[in-house]
């Protein structure tokens, strides 16, 4: 990149030419990395639960399993606080938007009510939800998705709730499948639906909607300024030419508002989310994560014993290890989460540096009294290892999941 950039400049002044060569040699056109941790989510009631609890169409049980290809039958499943909560709010008919983070199972928090609605109501009466993708890769991994819950375990064509994709390299055998037999749900993007909503062909897919009860809006954030308004009259026009006043109107995104306190925050995307969905949104209809640490709490008097730990370079080599180890401890608690003034919620900590005068090695340093290099170091070895315990266990969810945010 740097080359690139250097491509295009020819300086004669050789100060300036000494000035530029050294600024671009300090890092300034990609500086130091931030450091994100992944907390863990509060757990929510298993599927097998909410259905003993008759809060679930009881062949939930088989069709959300986890590892089914990997195990016949596959195991019990549990949600998180938050896919939990997004359930209940379904079955209320009201609006909801799910705002939570990376890794948080947002998708479930809508296939879920959708197919437990089907399989209530019985399938093949028509496109009873419609879900749209900003892009077609979305689509396409959510129908990967699909497939693993209502396809494993029963087979093609024996599905229990049917879906199909409709995005624009549909050939045209596959669009008049789905004009003779609509599925009961859709996947699509919001160009797509804009077809669907206009052209002539696609009428009976149209008809096909009369009983339509879901539209899921996918990464709403995505959708701002004219898209924005774009998409505000489709869900307009789409409810109308549906028949459908009462359509439940679904959202998932990240953060869509900045500052003030979670229950300002709530508020806020309730009335932006409101006003994309042409339907009226309580603050109570968004719903937000729910975090807890992954590893124990820091002792009250750690320093001395975190200074030997930086020392003596141990890093964990197994989940054990690193559930134990001090400094991962620390770096979660530093990194990782940080409470609400005033709730005392915990909430996702600001991204920060390992190196420089305000990140975590100097803050580390500050701690234990060691030099800030050394603590540096030491985060970025804890972090490799950590990486390394994760790559040893693919698909599980373990502590001290990070990120790393590069702006260049």
């Amino acid at each position: 990149y740097r080359a690139f950039v250097e491509g295009f400049l020819e300086i004669r002044d050789a100060r300036l030419r000494e000035h530029v060569r050294q600024t671009l040699s300090s890092g300034a056109l990609w500086p130091d990395p931030l450091l994100q941790l992944n907390p863990s989510f509060e757990p929510g009631r298993s599927i097998d639960q909410m259905v003993t609890d008759g809060e679930l169409e009881s062949l939930c049980k088989e069709i959300f399993r986890k590892d089914k290809d990997k195990v016949p039958g596959g195991k019990p499943m549990s949600l998180f606080w938050h896919q939990e909560q997004a359930m209940l709010r379904a079955k209320t008919g009201k609006p909801y938007v799910l705002t939570t983070g990376t890794g948080s199972g947002k998708s479930l928090s809508y296939i879920l009510p959708i197919v437990n609605h089907v399989l209530a109501q019985g399938t093949g009466k028509g496109v009873r939800a419609v879900i749209v993708y900003p892009l077609n890769a979305l689509a396409n991994s959510q129908e990967k998705e699909l497939k693993g819950y209502l396809q494993t375990g029963f087979g093609e064509g024996r599905q229990p709730v049917s879906f199909a994709r409709y995005t624009g390299d549909l050939g045209e055998a596959e669009r008049r499948a789905l004009h003779d037999h609509p599925p009961d749900i859709i996947l699509t993007n919001y160009v797509m639906l804009e077809y669907i909503l206009t052209r002539p062909e696609d009428r009976p897919l149209v008809e096909a909607m009369k009983s339509l009860r879901f539209l899921v809006l996918d990464e709403l954030h995505t959708y701002r300024g004219r898209q924005g308004a774009d998409v505000a009259l489709l869900v307009r026009r789409l409810r109308d030419a549906a028949g459908v006043p009462g359509l439940q109107v679904v959202g998932t995104s990240a953060t869509m508002a900045d500052g003030g306190t979670s229950e300002d925050r709530r508020r806020r995307v309730a009335e932006v989310a409101g006003n994309l969905f042409g339907a009226p949104l309580d603050a109570e209809g968004v719903i937000g994560e729910r975090l807890r640490p992954s590893l124990d709490p820091l002792p009250a008097e750690f320093g001395p014993a975190l200074a030997r730990r930086i020392r003596e370079g141990s890093d964990p080599a197994t989940i054990v290890d690193l559930r134990a180890d001090l400094l991962a401890r620390w770096l979660e608690d530093r990194a990782g989460l940080e409470r609400e003034e005033g709730t005392g919620l915990l909430l996702r900590a600001r991204p920060r540096s390992i190196d420089g005068p305000d990140g975590l090695g100097a803050l580390l340093a500050l701690e234990t009294g060691l030099p800030a290099g050394d603590c540096s170091g030491a985060i970025r070895k804890l972090l490799r290892a950590a990486a390394e315990v994760a790559a040893a266990h693919p698909g599980e969810r373990l502590p001290l999941a990070f990120r790393l945010h590069q702006f260049i």
